[in-house]
């Protein structure tokens, strides 16, 4: 099986016409695994499965005119083809007639005879005459143009159009389809960020040392070297957004630190290896199975803290902390650049649906503070129902108020002096995150 047919599979698996829908991640995983794909393969197999999802839009702009009433009676498979093709004739370097004649084979073996004349019909007339992008007169507002130029929800557009304002939007809109930004978080304990840099230049891998967060690396080619069996304890995958959660809240030796909704524990490693065994860390998730998976990466990097199965909102302790982060579930609006499906698979009333849930997790969090600790709130997301809303009215009803940022996040504050971090600007993902400190 090829490389063309195996990206077919993978989107079919992230929009499945019935049965268990997978995230992209986990389809390519999963098909490039069966297939026994070697890397320049899966190299090219991922490129067009992530784009062809990310740019689903587009692609159907491109290819209604010469569809026309035939395109909603396409079976999904045959439309799954069809924008694939386009996608690696539109975006890539292809070999054009390479191209047009793996598809046309494709549709042969998903479908009848007829469907696969459609295909050779349809491509090759798009081959004669390629459309032109999406031009701003042939839409009724901004936001509609530059969904479908980018390929993304007009909704999500008008978000972040409202949060950011105009200036960067294009580029925003433009980065989210571009590769995200990859980067580790450094075990320093064990390994300088500026050590481990020099062993991964001497095989092959480039890398820089973020502006933002110590303990973070961004690499800039990524090479076998990067397999985290081979990490040794020494690092993790991490984006750097996500550091920097962890970077304001400033855990420091002899603390006691609580983290809630730790998941698998990216920032809990983080913050267990600035706590370098002088304090205590305290960890809380209600899924069991992503506390195993925590468990498992603290004894991996030597780390000790304790760990409880639990909703936050029913929590019941005694203890009291220093520090404690919430990262809170969130419509997740601000990693879209990073899961190519995420765009399609969220609406715009989440952000409203899930303000309910922060809103409980935020006051559940509170009374775990000494008088003077620091609660960080985190989400991955970008509409401001999950953002300023929910803080503004956290500290109207409660004795906390803003805490100091460090500095070299400034580019990043908000008015009332909160990080926001863009979506797609250098590779990053969007992140809110807020300092809160508890008033004497």
């Amino acid at each position: 099986m090829n490389a063309r047919e195996v990206a077919l599979q993978v989107v079919r698996d992230v929009f499945p016409s019935e049965g268990r829908e997978r995230s992209a991640q986990e389809a390519l995983d999963y098909r490039v695994r069966a297939a026994k794909l070697d890397a320049r393969d899966r190299a090219f197999t991922t490129e067009l499965a992530y784009g062809a999802i990310k740019m689903r839009r587009a692609l159907d702009w491109y290819l209604d005119p010469f569809l026309g009433d035939r395109a909603v009676r396409l079976p999904p498979t045959t439309r799954e083809i069809l924008r694939l093709a386009v996608f690696e004739l539109r975006y890539t370097r292809a070999d054009a007639h390479a191209t047009l004649y793996e598809f046309v084979e494709i549709a042969k073996r998903h479908g009848h005879r007829g469907l696969a004349s459609l295909a050779n019909a349809v491509l090759r007339s798009y081959l004669r005459e390629p459309p032109l992008e999406p031009q701003r007169e042939l839409f009724e507002d901004e936001n509609e143009y530059l969904g479908t130029l980018y390929s993304l929800p007009t909704w999500l557009v008008r978000q972040w159009r409202s949060l950011f304002g105009g200036a960067m939007l294009e580029e925003m809109c433009s980065g989210v389809n571009r590769p995200a930004q990859f980067a580790l978080s450094v075990d320093r304990r064990r390994i300088g960020v500026a050590e481990l840099a020099e062993s991964l230049r001497e095989q092959s891998v480039e890398s820089r040392s973020s502006a933002l967060v110590p303990e973070s690396l961004l690499v800039e080619s990524v090479g076998t070297a990067l397999r985290e069996e081979s990490a040794q304890g020494r690092w993790w995958v991490q984006s750097e957004s996500s550091a920097t959660v962890v970077e304001v809240l400033q855990p420091q030796l002899g603390e006691r630190i609580a983290d809630l909704c730790s998941g698998r524990g990216n920032k809990a490693l983080q913050i267990g290896c600035r706590l370098a065994g002088e304090g205590s860390l305290s960890c809380v998730d209600r899924d069991s199975r992503k506390i195993q998976v925590l468990e498992q990466r603290f004894a991996e990097h030597r780390l000790d803290a304790s760990v409880l199965v639990a909703d936050v909102r029913e929590l019941e302790m005694n203890e009291r902390f220093d520090r404690v982060l919430l990262d809170a579930p969130c419509s997740g609006t601000g990693i879209v650049g990073r899961r190519p499906e995420a765009r399609w698979k969220k609406e715009s009333g989440d952000g409203e649906r899930l303000a309910a849930t922060q809103k409980t997790l935020l006051d559940a969090a509170a009374p775990l503070l000494y008088d003077g600790g620091a609660l960080v709130y985190a989400v991955c997301s970008t509409d401001r129902r999950e953002c300023m809303e929910i803080v503004d009215a956290f500290i109207e009803r409660n004795r906390f108020s803003r805490g100091l940022i460090p500095a070299q996040l400034e580019p990043f504050l908000t008015e009332s002096g909160d990080v926001l971090i863009p979506p797609g600007i250098e590779g990053r993902d969007g992140f809110y995150i807020a300092r809160l400190e508890r008033t004497l």
